[in-house]
Formats: C-alpha cells, structure tokens, sequence
C-alpha cells in the first residue's frame, strides 16, 4: 500500500502516479456516470453502499433526472423513494437536494473544478471532492487519500 504524507515532493508524486498508470492501464472509476453533476451524485450515493448497488440505482434516476434543475423540482419524498435501496435515503435525499441548488444558484448549474469549492457542496467532504476531481475533471489532487482509486488497483 502506497501512503502518502508531506513527505514526498511534487516530482515523488508524479513518478508514483506514472508508475501506477504503467501497472493498471485500464483502471477507471467503478461507479457510472456521464456528467460530472451525476458523478458527485453517484459519490453521495456510494457512501455505506456498494458501487454496485448505485451503478444498479443511478441509471433510472438518471435517465429521467439529471440536472441540477430536475433534482430542485424531484418532491423530496419521491426522491427518497428512488434512492431507498443505497441507504440513508432520507440523509442522502437532502444532500442532494442542497446539492443541487447550490450547484444551480452558485456555480451556475456546474460543478466546479475547485476542490475547494467542491467541498462546499452539501453532501461532498474532501474525500468525495478527490475522487470527483479525479474522475469527473481528471485532475488529481496531491492530497488524496489511499481510498481514491483503490478499488481499482487490486
């Protein structure tokens, strides 16, 4: 297991990454999406679920919604409904609804490019901002824990 802290320079980081790129050329995100505001759904969803409870929940959601406008206008109880089967349904309903309309009202209906800024959405911590910048923008950042991209290094 490769861990990373302070103690590695930019140049460590780079070789490290280059490094896993040559042993797992295919590796990608288990969990489907196709924009990156479906992504940091589907992020909030994996939270205490499998990937593959919400890559067998998402592609119905997000067949029928999948701005941040359709996510407003879904009744909170309807959404609680669709995603029951990935857990904390009520928890995770809200985040997104809160996620949707910050992502509507503040950044103009898309995701930011901004860690920083990410991490501002309800229902996104710094772990989820990670595999979003990662995945949705593929743009790594230096701080990311061993979760980011586990899965797919077995």
């Amino acid at each position: 297991m490769i861990i990373l802290n302070n103690k590695y320079t930019k140049k460590d980081i780079i070789n490290i990454i280059e490094t896993l790129k040559k042993m797992y050329p295919d590796a990608k995100c288990s969990l489907d999406f196709t924009t990156p505001f479906e992504m940091g759904i589907a992020v909030m969803l994996s939270a205490q679920c499998t990937d593959e409870r919400v890559n067998k929940t998402t592609p119905s959601i997000f067949a029928k919604y999948n701005t941040p406008q359709d996510f407003i206008n879904l009744d909170i109880n309807e959404l609680e409904k669709l995603i029951h089967p990935c857990g904390f349904y009520k928890n995770k309903a809200k985040s997104i609804k809160g996620y949707s309309k910050m992502v509507l009202e503040e950044f103009g209906g898309e995701l930011p490019q901004d860690i920083e800024k990410l991490i501002l959405l309800p229902g996104i911590g710094r772990k989820s901002a990670n595999v979003i910048m990662l995945e949705a923008f593929n743009k790594p950042v230096r701080n990311c824990n061993r979760y980011t991209r586990k899965k797919n290094f077995k």
